[in-house]
């Protein structure tokens, strides 16, 4: 956060913003609104980590900025990228409206951690245009699409993640939902069943690690069932 003048406002605001992001907070001293909005921005721009920068005009001391600007009333707030005014507000907003403006302004990764944070379809599949190699939106998307038994779809996402442990979670999950194999109810049944015939039966051998993979690693009967697969075996 730096206070920006008449003077310094081509240098610090206009040159600095093709570099990165400058929200630009237009107050003055008198402003009540003024008093309660600065500390929110200066928090929010603050926890960007350098992705956003604040810079802070005092419109009495610097009219030419509040005269550049058109500013009528404050607090005035713009943000600036590459030059030019890309979006502005006027008036003390809550925390949360303060959060949302200022976090359109980070780089792109940004938002599409919000979009997957969102969850629903419309998002993930926007936050996958953004960034074709994001994970997390794609096992987010196969899954999503797995569960409304959408599941070509959902392999189609999901396959070119294969590499990734999440994604072989929800694949090993979509091909037993393909074979009817639910992994609700009495699933330890199943794979003590599974287990007793993968002895002889490389078919359930394939679908007891099919099953495991599906619950992933962080499921102790992961590592168990694996285990007494491999003393079965060898």
């Amino acid at each position: 956060m730096q206070d920006v003048t008449d003077a310094t406002f081509a240098t610090d605001v206009i040159e600095r913003s093709k570099s990165v992001p400058v929200v630009v907070d237009l107050w003055a001293a008198w402003c009540g609104p003024c008093r309660v909005l600065g500390p929110i921005l200066e928090k929010v721009v603050a926890e960007t980590a350098g992705a956003v920068e604040l810079a802070k005009v005092d419109v009495d001391a610097n009219p030419m900025v509040a005269q550049a600007f058109q500013v009528q009333s404050i607090p005035a707030v713009f943000a600036l990228r590459d030059g030019r005014v890309v979006d502005s507000f006027v008036g003390a907003l809550p925390e949360a409206a303060v959060r949302e403006f200022v976090a359109t302004l980070a780089p792109g990764a940004s938002a599409t951690e919000r979009l997957v944070e969102h969850g629903d379809e419309a998002s993930l599949r926007e936050a996958l245009a953004l960034d074709p190699t994001n994970q997390a939106a794609a096992v987010a998307l196969g899954d999503l699409l797995r569960r409304g038994d959408r599941l070509a779809e959902a392999e189609a996402v999901l396959e070119p993640f294969a590499h990734a442990l999440e994604a072989r979670t929800v694949l090993a999950r979509l091909r037993l939902q393909r074979q009817g194999v639910s992994l609700e109810g009495d699933l330890d049944l199943l794979l003590e069943h599974l287990l007793e015939q993968a002895g002889s039966s490389e078919e359930a051998r394939g679908q007891l690690l099919e099953v495991l993979d599906a619950l992933g690693p962080q499921d102790p009967r992961y590592v168990a069932f694996r285990r007494r697969l491999a003393s079965r075996l060898y």
